[in-house]
């Protein structure tokens, strides 16, 4: 009989079509990573110039973030929109008008109605974007409260997303700590017993105790990041 539809064996000189294919995965996986770095640096930046220091929180954010998410055993997907949702929590501000965000006194009731729209406000922007979509409802979640009584959705306990809890506690440690317009910034074990005073209740206690682990141990590192000196602190 014929041999001539025989498809031929690869040799060493033609490689198979499966290690082919496999090289040009590989090559789409590595395009698909840099750009995703690239719209996280562009989005950073953008906080950069609506406000320097909401950029440089956000980077003292995706640090203490990962260090408390990698203590707390999550596996390597959460971790990365961890990254993403402590880098970018604050994205959403970008709508907010400077005469809130910079107001030098506290917001008055239709102000802070119109501030807490930040999270929906990330969401929308970063839910559109392909690999970003996980991410976005950890921003949207990340002023919800433990027991219910937070913000947009008001879910409670492990309804809220672990990444979303985790910027929460984090979140409200370095605003507690960072001094503002219309106020100093707390000594640091004035902001520990808060933390801890509301633990269970506004926060994950689980993710309290994690971020405490080490923030009680690197005084100096937390308030150096913050602006705040370690003698005015203690």
């Amino acid at each position: 009989m014929s041999s001539t539809n025989q498809i031929p064996a690869p040799t060493e000189s033609s490689p198979s079509l499966g290690a082919a294919e496999s090289l040009r995965i590989k090559q789409l996986e590595e395009q698909v990573a840099a750009l995703r770095n690239s719209v996280i640096c562009a989005f950073n930046q953008l906080l950069d110039l609506k406000d320097l220091n909401t950029g440089v929180h956000s980077t003292r954010l995706a640090e203490w973030g990962m260090r408390v998410g990698q203590e707390l055993g999550l596996e390597e997907a959460d971790l990365q929109n961890l990254e993403v949702a402590a880098l970018l929590h604050d994205i959403g501000k970008v709508g907010i008008p400077d005469s809130i965000l910079r107001k030098p006194e506290h917001l008055d009731a239709e102000e802070y109605a119109l501030m807490k729209k930040h999270c929906e406000y990330g969401w929308a922007v970063l839910r559109m974007l392909p690999g970003f979509e996980r991410a976005a409802l950890d921003i949207l979640h990340h002023h919800e409260s433990f027991d219910g009584k937070g913000y947009p959705a008001g879910l409670k306990g492990t309804e809220i997303p672990i990444v979303s809890r985790i910027v929460c506690v984090i979140d409200a440690f370095d605003a507690m700590v960072s001094s503002r317009p219309y106020r100093r910034g707390l000594p640091f074990r004035e902001a520990v017993r808060r933390l801890n005073e509301a633990s269970g209740t506004q926060f994950d206690s689980v993710v309290v105790r994690s971020f405490l682990s080490f923030a009680e141990a690197e005084i100096s590192t937390v308030f150096a990041a913050a602006g705040t000196s370690v003698s005015s602190a203690l």
